[in-house]
């Protein structure tokens, strides 16, 4: 499992590593790894000159720069070094590697006369640009001609390598520091000692690109335990299980997709859709009124009216097309007061942020909950706003599970699941082709179907949102997208993957 940690965790495993190692021995692992990583990238070049440029900033990150600079160019690549720095106020061991460099071939760009060495920069013709300005330390935005050699480096069509962390980026967060937003948006980030959550998230999607982990051999013992991971298979295996023989569509539950107001009727089809496709045995669409007799396109799905409906289900979906009447909130709490797993979603969350009562009534359940927001709706939830809910999204995520005693899914860039006891998870897959109307119902039909079948709560969701992201993912990969990409596409390709996982297990 990919465990992630925070920046002041990674300062705690590298003190400690480095009071029981000879000083400097990680930042030449660190310079090594990325050497090693750099001429895997070069190799790939069809630029026969590779010339690289290296941006070696005034902390360790510079330091692991300066280091990788000295092994390419004795390695007999030709390596240009711009220091960013102050050099009297580089680290004692960013100075040893500096020494190193200076003894190399390295060839150091004029960085006393910068305006004219950033045009320099811009002209040229690079196989491959190195980012080890700023790392995990950075508090300030980047400014001045910091901010327009970012702007410069941002236009290149090379590959892009990060050391660490992107330049700009919060490696906590996700969020870019400063308001101007200026980062370094990387093709590939090698990050040392561990994985951080700020690289999955919010902005750092955008610009950590690949993100490769080495962790510079630091013994195991040095790492506390965490309670954050990358999202992964890994993470609900166990609930991965061939179906068999002799069973039937009772033994793989039922499921209560409700919803569907005047003008939004296709939301709960689309839920349901998704259900059966994930493996619901039998699934129901229940409209406040009025409902179809049935879907021409999935005939499989039932039709109710929610006052000739039984609520005492295996699993109900509350939500998708909901709308906010009155009826609408008699629902959402007839849904809550269910002795039954349930998902909340869309509407029925707004219902539950202009509703004290209601939402105490939710906090206060024993059966399984998962709620769904989008920022927007978790903004509501928590009387904030959806600026501070992205500022701190797993902080976010975390409040929204405590408040509710649920499972969160904080969906974005990068969404984030947190469960009532502060267990976090960060999602890797999925792109923009999620950035369409329908998409939340089609998540909340495959959580609920997963649940319906047996699987715990917090490995249906986690489950849940990898497969929807990876179908997006496929999609993408055959063209399908993310420009265009409609929810209705997902289900099929849910269904894919999540056979293959299974077969793959077994």
């Amino acid at each position: 499992m990919n465990a992630l940690y925070s920046i002041d965790a990674i300062r705690t495993i590298e003190r400690s590593a480095l009071a029981d190692l000879p000083k400097g021995t990680l930042m030449q692992r660190a310079g090594s790894e990325a050497a090693s990583l750099a001429m895997h990238m070069l190799a790939k070049s069809a630029d026969t000159k590779k010339e690289v440029l290296v941006l070696a900033g005034p902390g360790n990150n510079g330091g692991d720069a300066l280091e990788m600079a000295t092994i390419l160019a004795n390695d007999g690549v030709a390596v240009s070094v711009l220091l960013v720095a102050n050099r009297k106020k580089q680290s004692e061991e960013a100075i040893l590697a500096r020494k190193k460099a200076v003894k190399s071939p390295v060839h150091w760009e004029d960085a006393l006369s910068l305006k004219t060495t950033l045009e320099s920069i811009r002209s040229k013709k690079w196989a491959l640009v190195v980012d080890g300005m700023f790392g995990i330390g950075l508090k300030e935005a980047l400014t001045g001609n910091r901010q327009k050699l970012v702007e410069i480096v941002n236009t290149f069509k090379c590959p892009i390598l990060a050391l660490d962390v992107p330049s700009g980026l919060n490696a906590n967060t996700g969020n870019i520091v400063g308001k101007e937003e200026i980062a370094v948006h990387a093709t590939d980030t090698i990050t040392f000692i561990a994985d951080k959550p700020g690289l999955h998230t919010r902005k750092g999607r955008d610009c950590a690109g690949r993100v490769h982990v080495v962790t510079l051999d630091v013994d195991r013992k040095y790492f506390p335990e965490t309670r954050c991971w990358l999202n992964s298979p890994d993470l609900f295996e166990s609930c991965l299980k061939p179906r068999p023989e002799d069973s039937h569509k009772g033994s793989y539950g039922r499921i209560a997709i409700v919803g569907g107001t005047q003008g939004m009727s296709g939301a709960p089809v689309l839920a349901a859709k998704a259900a059966l496709f994930s493996g619901a045995g039998l699934c129901y669409a229940i409209y406040l009124k009025n409902p179809p007799a049935y879907d021409p396109v999935s005939p499989e799905i039932m039709f109710r009216a929610a006052h000739q409906f039984d609520f005492a289900t295996d699993v109900i979906v509350t939500g998708p097309g909901l709308g906010k009447s009155g009826a609408a909130r008699d629902i959402v709490i007839k849904t809550i007061e269910a002795h039954t797993p349930i998902v909340l979603d869309a509407d029925a969350l707004n219902i539950l942020s202009e509703n004290g009562a209601i939402a105490q009534m939710l906090s206060e359940r024993d059966s399984p909950t998962i709620i769904t927001p989008h920022p927007l709706e978790a903004a509501r939830l928590l009387k904030t706003t959806s600026d501070v809910i992205q500022a701190n999204r797993l902080e976010a995520a975390r409040e929204l599970a405590r408040r509710f005693k649920a499972v969160a899914v904080l969906k974005g860039s990068g969404t984030v699941i947190a469960s009532p006891d502060g267990k976090t998870v960060i999602n890797p897959t999925g792109n923009p082709a999620l950035a369409t109307a329908g998409t939340g119902d089609v998540l909340s039909g495959i959580t609920g179907a997963l649940i319906a079948q047996g699987w715990p709560a917090w490995e249906a969701t986690l489950a849940a949102v990898w497969l929807h992201g990876k179908a997006a993912d496929t999609l993408a990969l055959r063209r399908h997208g993310p420009i265009g990409t409609v929810a209705g596409e997902l289900a099929p390709e849910v269904r894919l993957h999540l056979n293959l996982l299974i077969e793959r297990k077994a």
